[in-house]
């Protein structure tokens, strides 16, 4: 056993015999301490309710000293923004490299054929590392670009934002993916991968460069995202609540970015109550594994609030319907979580809708995240998508999760 893996059972046995202590003095019904397995090491989830706070302090940095989740890194790369942003990439790709480090892009004295690349493009204050199981899937089966968006992961904070103090636009986005396209696949077929703002992004950059679609796009996949209306989600609460939400957010969200430091340092004061409520708007399954919840509740936790106020703006005007038909004819793969709160299944309903060629896929029992939710649904469709674009055989195994020859549809 490592030195990590025994930590995490330590605080497994400490974690069990507080809540068992809890649970006694309580006389509640029961108490969940749950061990993940995760490679050799282990990870620990305690029910907030019976475990004191310094309890589910140590489950947690037990939870982030043995998950795997993120782990996963590629050939590193930096494009610029027409801003001047740095906006840092990763490449998975497929050709073994030679001794020189040269890729072998040379057959019989003929350049190949540029592979298809699919681009992953992830969504608001999330990073690249939301991919992870899909990622781990299609390692070496077909190239891949996982990008982070300005000011979230390792890309550099947006310079339009920092110098002029302007909100970030789904448009400006829109021009950041074509930064890393040109810079990450400069040539041949794509796919386009996105989820929530990551779909937004797509739609923005295909309205912006129609011709760079007809030309190189073979395939695209739209997953928990919307094209428009977003104003109008209740996000799970009552009327009276969503009124005074919409009224007064914007500016608080404005007025808490002007005042980041105190805001982060009450951020991680209360960072329990923050992850109830990450947890409640990222994923529906009661039972989800808590490592993955804790993987989630890091990235978003570690987006700065002045970012989350920055972007908050662009998601009430984004609308992208029109840009929609720029697909048409295309494979396209539509995917919602049946119970997300945040962009709702209806949005994705209303895209497939705008697309009847597309494979629309709604899975039950899902939230926001449903790509860490359930990665096998994901994976499988998505690679049933790769293959309908050529990037991938007919038939083949990607990863652990799916079979391009399938022709299950959960939910949909």
């Amino acid at each position: 056993m490592s030195e990590t893996s025994a930590q995490a059972t330590a605080a497994v046995t400490e974690a069990a015999a507080a809540a068992s202590g809890s649970w006694r003095r309580a006389g509640l019904a029961g108490a969940a301490v749950g061990v993940v397995a995760a490679g050799a090491a282990a990870g620990v989830a305690v029910e907030r309710l019976t475990v004191g706070r310094g309890m589910r302090r140590k489950a947690r940095l037990a939870l982030d000293a043995s998950g795997p989740y993120g782990s996963l890194r590629g050939v590193p790369g930096k494009a610029y923004a027409a801003d001047g942003t740095e906006l840092y990439y990763e490449v998975d790709d497929v050709e073994p490299e030679d001794a020189t480090g040269t890729r072998r892009r040379r057959l019989f004295g003929r350049k190949a054929p540029a592979p298809v690349t699919v681009v992953f493009s992830h969504g608001y204050c999330l990073n690249q590392d939301s991919w992870h199981f899909q990622r781990a899937a299609l390692r070496g089966v077909v190239r891949c670009v996982y990008w982070d968006q300005r000011s979230h992961g390792r890309s550099g904070r947006g310079v339009e934002q920092t110098e002029s103090g302007r909100p970030v636009s789904i448009d400006t986005l829109g021009g950041d993916l074509k930064a890393v396209v040109d810079a990450a696949a400069p040539e041949g077929p794509l796919v386009l991968v996105g989820h929530s703002m990551g779909g937004m992004t797509v739609m923005a950059f295909a309205d912006q460069h129609p011709e760079l679609v007809r030309d190189r796009v073979v395939g695209a996949a739209l997953v928990g995202t919307s094209s428009g209306r977003l104003g109008e989600v209740n996000y799970g609460l009552p009327v009276a609540g969503v009124n005074v939400v919409r009224r007064v957010l914007p500016g608080v969200l404005k007025a808490l970015g002007q005042r980041a430091e105190l805001v982060e340092r009450g951020r991680r004061a209360t960072a329990d109550l923050f992850a109830g409520i990450i947890k409640r708007y990222s994923f529906a399954t009661r039972d989800v594994d808590p490592a993955i919840a804790r993987f989630a509740e890091r990235m978003i936790e570690g987006t700065p609030i002045d970012v989350v106020a920055e972007f908050y703006p662009a998601f009430q005007e984004h609308d992208k319907t029109a840009a929609l038909s720029r697909f048409a004819g295309l494979p396209v793969l539509v995917l919602a979580g049946e119970q997300d709160l945040v962009t709702p299944s209806g949005h994705s309903e209303a895209i497939a809708e705008l697309l009847p060629e597309a494979e629309f896929v709604l899975v039950p029992d899902a939230g926001h995240l449903v790509m860490l939710e359930h990665p096998e649904v994901v994976t499988d469709r998505l690679a049933d998508l790769l293959a309908r674009t050529g990037a991938v055989p007919a038939a083949a195994t990607v990863g652990i999760y799916g079979d391009t020859g399938s022709t299950a549809q959960p939910g949909g």
